[in-house]
């Protein structure tokens, strides 16, 4: 008596057979990792298997924009029951037509279209490879390995998203701009907070860009370098641990299966009982749209942490002697 066949093959098996039968049609979106995991009751591992499987079979591919979607052409008939009938005969092998060759933003966008879809985990050479229907060497020819992959793909969307040549007026709101930029791109690409690194930073010129935009920004403050780089640092880092909790949750909620919400509706009894006991009354007050609010927590640390380099800015800008002249009354010459 033959095992029974790993739960991603079960799981693929169901998914192929939906897709011969046509209730899923070409074009149409494909179950996502974070669907068979809610649907299968199974690790993100597993449903990223099946679908390694059903593209294998090239059943589905990933297109940019919408994730993983049923791939057009010929297939098996089924037979009756929704199971693939016996193989028909190979149709004679016809020549084959030559592809163009593979360039590196093709393979740029390929490898930003998986991570965005699956996340990194699901990113590698031979998966980028198989996405463009190439060997994996081929794309070795264009890209030295996967470091640096990450490395062009942070470069690549970067470059997407330039900074204007002078911004809009006044140091606040260049500061602003640059900082809502990279969140932006980050609630974009939620895999880019994961490549960017500040004590091994990616040397890429569009993300240099940013921060030399930051340090023109803060021109004429009168503020040192030294506090104008742990300023840029201390803005990219705002944006960063913020992207980072972001991306954190998006990576629980694929992995487990579970959403957010979900997750709070299986604790509710307990988190009603620690509230309603009297001993947090200002934390009772909280609803769960004000708690899971990041582009909220967001702007609001945005904008405070701004306030406070205000203040910081206008120490600098007040002349040398002005705490004195306030406190003896004397004027100015």
């Amino acid at each position: 008596m033959s095992s029974p066949a790993p739960p991603y093959r079960q799981i693929a098996a169901e998914i192929r057979a939906q897709i011969l039968t046509g209730r899923l049609r070409p074009g149409e979106r494909a179950p996502s990792i974070r669907e068979i995991a809610r649907r299968w009751q199974v690790a993100a591992a597993t449903a990223t298997k099946a679908l390694a499987v059903l593209r294998d079979d090239g059943l589905v591919h990933t297109k940019v924009g919408a994730g993983t979607v049923v791939s057009a052409g010929p297939r098996p008939q089924p037979s009756q029951g929704g199971v693939p009938g016996p193989p028909k005969p190979a149709a004679p092998r016809r020549t084959a037509v030559p592809r163009q060759p593979l360039d590196r933003s093709q393979a740029l966008r390929t490898a930003i279209a998986v991570a965005d879809a699956e996340g990194l985990h699901a990113l590698s050479m031979r998966r980028v490879a198989a996405e463009l229907g190439v060997a994996t060497m081929t794309l070795y020819r264009h890209v030295p390995g996967k470091d640096d992959l990450l490395t062009q793909m942070a470069e690549e969307v970067f470059a997407r998203a330039p900074l204007p040549a002078r911004g809009p007026h006044g140091w606040r709101a260049k500061l602003e701009l640059v900082a809502r930029r990279q969140w932006q791109l980050c609630r974009r690409h939620l895999w880019l907070p994961r490549a960017v690194s500040f004590t091994r930073p990616l040397l890429v010129p569009a993300m240099m860009a940013h921060t030399e935009w930051t340090l023109r920004a803060l021109d004429g403050l009168g503020l040192s370098m030294t506090m104008r780089t742990r300023e840029a640092l201390a803005l990219h880092g705002l944006v960063h641990s913020a992207a980072l909790s972001m991306a954190a949750e998006a990576e629980a909620e694929a992995e487990s299966g579970v959403t957010l919400e979900r997750w709070w509706l299986a604790r509710r009894l307990r988190a009603e009982n620690l509230l309603r006991s009297g001993r947090f009354p200002l934390l009772a007050a909280i609803t769960p749209a004000q708690a899971g609010d990041d582009d909220g927590h967001f702007h609001y640390a945005l904008a405070r942490h701004l306030d406070g380099l205000a203040v910081l800015v206008h120490a600098h800008q007040q002349p040398p002697d002005a705490d004195h002249t306030r406190a003896t009354g004397a004027q100015k010459p």
